[in-house]
């Protein structure tokens, strides 16, 4: 039988919280069955990760209804990626663009690639740099390295690599392994192979295979081949 969550103690709950990981997962779902919208974002990713992706869409939905802006930007991810729905590009943007709106910073994030992307909305790399602009200026690292990509390419703004370079170095600091990866890439072509080497194994330690794969393989077409090595 489900325990009133207003009928338990401050002092049990913290008890349960620094509990087993069996007490912490029940305590989260009663929070979560009794409208906890916090709790109901927190038992979407906890179903999500394992391996339930539908029943954590369904709890997603439950705690943005509340205006849980992060449960929100998760209904937009699993939209986009096809976790536990259909994929549905376009409504993937709308719920990045409120999260957005409503001053989230992966709200913003995701909207401002859907944007540099064209994926559920027009294409519009002049709206998505300001998106980034505005998550980066809130610490996120992944716009922060965005950012830097703009600068490197030239989209919308003017060619300028030491922006580039300071972009990437934030973004590495901030702990994103794409971040990682570019300002190794930075280092390396301003001779610093070492301090490179040291930022290959971080980016290494977080990178998802896919992106290692395409990392080895730029290494493997560079003029410094021997450095794949810091990723296997």
């Amino acid at each position: 039988m489900t325990t009133r969550l207003d009928s338990v103690s401050p002092e049990e709950i913290a008890a349960r919280l620094f509990g087993s990981p069996e007490e912490r997962a029940a305590l989260i779902r009663e929070g979560a069955e009794a409208g906890v919208a916090e709790a109901q974002a927190v038992y979407g990713q906890m179903l999500l990760d394992g391996d339930d992706p539908r029943a954590g869409f369904a709890w997603f939905n439950k705690a943005a209804a509340q205006g849980h802006l992060m449960a929100l930007n998760m209904v937009g991810r699993c939209y986009d990626l096809g976790w536990g729905t259909p994929v549905n590009k376009d409504r993937a943007a709308e719920c990045f663009r409120i999260a957005a709106e409503r001053g989230l910073d992966w709200g913003m994030y995701n909207y401002a690639t859907a944007l540099t992307l064209g994926e559920g909305v027009t294409e519009d790399k002049a709206a998505a740099l300001g998106w980034f602009g505005k998550a980066a200026e809130m610490g996120n690292a992944k716009a922060i390295n965005y950012v830097g990509s703009f600068h490197e390419d030239g989209w919308v703004v003017g060619r300028d690599m030491a922006k580039a370079a300071i972009c990437y170095r934030q973004a590495a600091e901030g702990g994103d392994f794409r971040g990682a990866f570019n300002h190794a890439r930075m280092l390396l072509g301003a001779g610093d192979v070492e301090a490179a080497r040291g930022w290959l194994l971080r980016c290494r330690e977080a990178a998802t295979p896919a992106f290692a794969d395409k990392v080895r393989a730029w290494l493997r077409a560079s003029r410094w081949p021997e450095l794949e090595e810091a990723l296997c």
